[in-house]
């Protein structure tokens, strides 16, 4: 069952993102109250995830250095180096270009771990990376915003609500799984729970990006003109990611499964974490929470794409020696 349901979850996720289009725009009422469903079933989807892990070998993933600084390199030199060199050229307001800025410039710290694990990447690397990838991000956000859109930028506390997401969606859930992974290696009922397990990331990622596209989808359609300016970035993005992470594979001589797993972490963008961060910003620039929404709605395609394509075309077994 298993089987036959990872290789037909890329169609159930594009049902389920048409699904949840069609009722965000044809029964809206019904489709905003799921948003508050978001988070809570994140932190399920990634504790179910994470028991599928083998967590307490996880210290090796530390030990892979040449992993780590292709992944450090990626995402905080040449993603923003790439960045750099497309919004100088493209006439972007300002708040659109904070918007494209805060979602493409930080790396994922959640659902990234559900497809790298999906897409036959490297997930136990994925979830010793997540701390330092968060930690990171937490000091390189303010600086590159300074760099890129100018010093008041500063004045914006961005920790506090990284911090409450890192907890609520990685060290909650994580903890959950470790201690369900103990209790299995000594209970042979919970091993077969955690076994179980196995069957639900894939159905809750399709609740979950069904819930972001119902209830996002207005918001979205009301800019619509922002996201013209906008598509072809993200796109072009997503292209640029996933041969980064095959050519910084390469580069640093990494098994294929690590390869990828640097392309699902390139590809991915921490949407969920910067959007609060957006919102706090003045009426002026609501067109930045805009950019944001319709962001994640293109990386789910994207992921899409990514579990097809990924294992099977751009990094196939023994591409990366």
């Amino acid at each position: 069952m298993r089987a036959q349901i990872e290789k037909h979850q890329s169609w159930l996720y594009l049902a389920f993102i048409t699904m949840g289009l069609a009722i965000g725009i044809g029964v809206p009422e019904v489709a905003e109250p799921l948003e508050q469903l978001l988070w809570p079933l994140l932190g399920v989807l990634l504790y179910a995830t994470f028991t599928q892990i083998p967590l307490l070998r996880i210290a090796s993933g530390f030990k892979d250095t040449r992993f780590l600084v292709a992944l450090m390199v990626g995402n905080f030199i040449a993603i923003p180096a790439f960045l750099a060199l497309i919004v100088i050229w493209l006439p972007l307001s300002p708040a659109v270009l904070a918007g494209v800025l805060l979602v493409l410039l930080m790396p994922c710290t959640d659902w990234f771990i559900t497809f790298t694990h999906l897409g036959k990447g490297d997930a136990p690397r994925a979830v010793a990376a997540t701390p330092l990838l968060l930690l990171v991000q937490m000091i390189a956000l303010p600086v590159y915003l300074w760099l890129f859109l100018g010093s008041e930028w500063f004045q914006f506390t961005l920790s506090t609500e990284l911090l409450n997401a890192f907890t609520g969606l990685i060290l909650v859930p994580l903890l959950l799984a470790w201690i369900t992974e103990y209790a299995a290696e000594r209970h042979r009922a919970i091993k077969y729970t955690v076994h179980s397990l196995g069957l639900l990331p894939i159905p809750l990622l399709a609740l979950v990006v069904f819930i972001i596209a119902a209830s996002q989808v207005n918001a979205i359609v009301g800019l619509s003109h922002v996201l013209a300016q906008v598509v072809f970035i993200f796109i072009g993005f997503l292209v640029f990611a996933a041969l980064l992470g095959k050519g910084l594979g390469k580069l640093f001589a990494l098994p294929t499964a690590s390869a990828r797993t640097l392309a699902f972490s390139f590809g991915t963008r921490n949407s969920f974490v910067m959007l609060p961060i957006a919102l706090t910003l003045p009426s002026a620039w609501q067109a930045a929470v805009v950019v944001i929404v319709f962001q994640s709605l293109v990386e789910l395609f994207g992921m899409v794409a990514y579990l097809r394509w990924l294992p099977s075309k751009i990094l196939p077994e023994r591409a990366v020696s």
